[in-house]
């Protein structure tokens, strides 16, 4: 059964620059200009052309033969271009990811994406998230991976799919699973045995839950990413050609793509794979490490970034209309297929937000916004003004640790992704508390990554980062008196208390 579309299919340029608030003009688009021999573009005034596109035959329902899928091709006085089925076809894509929004309000996120004129939907697919345990997989709920596209197959949408196994997206160890760091001779994104298996162990179970969703098996999945941003990484020459195979040996085909920097996409590519490129904003000069490297491809923007991820404790970032403006008239002015990142940023839940450590530590905020197309909901209108209010009841987090699991006692600090818990697998996500005994004063030194808040019995001292390493402990006045005293404990949930007894040598 057809899914009812409340808006009409036929799509235009214009339409699509509507979800970016872009007043062009109504005299349309030109076709590409002719290619310069050292360059991309030639710099030349364009005629109008009132020409509108009809991709509503090019959707997931409506396109049932299928024998060629998206190929390139290049004709006289224009650049290179795409094809469905031999139909002129331009990727209109925006990031939407599952992981990030209910699942209840997924159809409304992607019914949004292709009212505003988009025909492509594009996700990451978190690693961490799908096996948090080694062997252990969930792609239940909230990630339901095939329920997504299959829900954007049946809303009309096209879907490129970014499996990682490295993702970034200022995601907790981008995207990678933290009990990857257990082991200490394991190097990550190489082509090291102890990674490379577990990427093995996990494309087996991920791989063939979307193989058959892709486009040549009469799915809605048109192209999948390899890896993403090696090109910014690259320890390992052998790494993105191993993960090519990877994908290929468990039937993962059509359109296959890496996507990196402007400036890192020479070493972030890998034969026999399409080169894309992630920028801000339309510059020519972008545009030349991708032309050397390939000239006779369609130019593809991964990530077009219609504004950047929040951290706490800097100012929210928003990029101007008119910048946006300026460069989504040129993508589709020299036939340039983009993908807007992010359309809809949804939530980072729990602790799975990653964090910046440029000048200090700053982890990102709840929302992953990135200054969305779509809208968040409008504020609600004040209705009074109350007064301050002053809590009466809380409970303190001393009063909390007895009610946690049972703790864990070692005699040296360990990091939390080797903490004896979870099937021994460590704790991924949230805080450790440790505690030592000491019975003078002295000076704390230690690097704290990313962030410790130090304590003397309850009273807080400071806060150890990776640039303030020291905090000075008050002389401790002893009282003798006789108390009933618990044991030594450590407890584990999402947070975490460690007693460590220790030498006054630990202080220095």
């Amino acid at each position: 059964r057809r899914f009812p579309c409340p808006f009409s299919p036929s799509l235009s340029w214009r339409r699509v620059l509507c979800v970016l608030f872009l007043p062009l003009v109504s005299s349309g688009f030109a076709p590409p200009v002719k290619q310069r021999n050292n360059f991309i573009f030639e710099r030349r005034k364009l005629h109008p052309n009132p020409r509108r596109f009809d991709w509503s035959h090019l959707t997931p329902r409506q396109l049932k033969n299928r024998s060629r899928g998206i190929q390139t091709e290049e004709r006289a006085g224009r650049n290179p271009y795409f094809t469905l089925e031999g139909h002129e076809f331009l990727i209109l894509g925006g990031s939407v990811h599952y992981f990030r929004v209910p699942r209840a309000s997924w159809r409304d996120r992607l019914l949004k994406l292709r009212a505003c004129g988009f025909n492509t939907v594009t996700t990451y697919v978190p690693w961490n998230l799908h096996e948090p345990q080694r062997g252990t997989f969930d792609f239940s709920g909230n990630l339901d991976l095939e329920a997504f596209i299959l829900l954007a197959e049946e809303v009309g949408l096209w879907v490129i799919l970014r499996p990682g196994p490295y993702i970034c997206s200022e995601m907790d160890l981008g995207g990678l699973p933290s009990w990857l760091l257990q082991d200490p001779t394991s190097q990550l994104r190489t082509t090291n045995r102890s990674f490379v298996n577990a990427v093995n162990k996990y494309f087996d179970h991920l791989i063939p839950r979307v193989a058959p969703l892709q486009y040549r098996r009469g799915g809605p999945i048109i192209a999948v990413q390899v890896e993403n941003e090696y090109g910014s990484f690259y320890k390992d020459k052998a790494y993105m050609p191993y993960l090519l195979q990877a994908l290929l040996q468990r039937g993962i085909g059509g359109l296959l793509l890496t996507a990196d920097s402007t400036e890192e996409v020479t070493r972030g590519h890998t034969k026999g794979v399409l080169a894309t490129i992630n920028m801000k904003g339309f510059k020519v000069d972008s545009f030349k490490h991708l032309y050397k490297l390939q000239s006779h491809k369609p130019i593809v923007i991964m990530e077009f970034w219609v504004g950047w991820f929040d951290t706490w404790g800097n100012d929210h970032k928003v990029v101007g209309v008119n910048e946006v403006e300026k460069s989504v008239s040129e993508f589709i002015r020299f036939g340039i297929s983009f993908n807007v990142y992010m359309f809809h940023g949804g939530t980072n839940f729990g602790f799975m937000n990653g964090a910046t450590s440029f000048e200090k530590h700053r982890g990102v905020t709840t929302s992953y916004g990135k200054f969305r197309p779509l809208p968040p909901l409008p504020s609600p209108t004040p209705k009074t003004v109350y007064p301050s209010l002053k809590l009466s009841h809380y409970l303190p987090l001393w009063e909390a640790l007895p009610y946690l699991q049972r703790p864990v006692t070692s005699n040296v600090p360990l990091n939390m992704e080797n903490l004896p818990i979870n099937n021994g697998n460590g704790q991924s996500f949230g805080f450790a508390l440790y505690e030592m005994t000491v019975c003078s004063g002295g000076r704390l030194h230690a690097n704290a990554q990313d962030e410790a808040q130090v304590f003397l019995n309850e009273t807080s001292l400071g806060i150890l980062t990776d640039v303030y390493r020291d905090i000075d402990i008050p002389s401790i006045t002893i009282v003798l008196f006789e108390k009933e005293k618990s044991s030594s404990d450590i407890y584990s949930t999402d947070i975490r208390r460690w007693v460590v007894p220790g030498p006054d040598s630990l202080l220095h």
